[in-house]
């Protein structure tokens, strides 16, 4: 078989739930081999995520609570995409709002979907390059409650062991640093 035959036709589509992130829906698909599925789907604006490293090394964290897991996990900075925004604005803006920091000199290292089993979230990874302290803090969203850490990428790593760092964006965030900004290690 081509690959073109592996395409699955929706022939119907049922709208589950419309929020503020996320609106989930169940398509009902037709198969390659003629019978019929429903695939549960996700549908998401998209994201960014940045992995800023300041001039000594350091990578900026944020260490936030994620009720999906009762947890907190150390992170990079990242956030959702608006409707119609530019990826690189958006992350400039979520570095500014989530550390303090901002950066001139953005690097889109990649894009990746999360999870497409399910979902059609695309992350855009940039790199920031030599971030700024801020001097005036820049109003984040009302209802996220973040610390910021400055990390080596040999403390990130140990984190990661101890999975406080435990995250996809962040994990391959941390083995890019590895293999393209410290090679030769932290």
């Amino acid at each position: 078989m081509m690959k073109e035959d592996f395409k699955e036709n929706t022939i119907s589509t049922e709208e589950i739930y419309k929020g503020k992130i996320i609106d989930v829906k169940v398509d009902t698909v037709q198969l390659p081999d003629g019978n019929q599925s429903k695939r549960e789907i996700v549908n998401h604006p998209g994201a960014v995520a940045v992995l800023a490293v300041t001039g000594e090394g350091k990578i900026v964290m944020v260490k936030q609570y994620r009720k999906p897991l009762e947890k907190s996990l150390l992170e990079i900075p990242a956030g959702k995409l608006e409707k119609g925004e530019d990826p690189e604005h958006t992350a400039i803006r979520e570095l500014e709002e989530e550390t303090g920091y901002s950066s001139g000199n953005l690097k889109l290292i990649n894009s990746f979907y999360t999870s497409p089993g399910f979902a059609d979230e695309l992350v855009y990874l940039y790199l920031a390059e030599d971030p700024w302290k801020l001097s005036d803090n820049v109003e984040g969203d009302d209802d996220e409650f973040v610390t910021v850490e400055e990390l080596t990428l040999g403390e990130a790593f140990r984190q990661e062991e101890e999975k406080i760092i435990h995250d996809a964006k962040t994990s391959y965030a941390l083995l890019y640093a590895k293999l393209f900004l410290f090679p030769e290690g932290d």
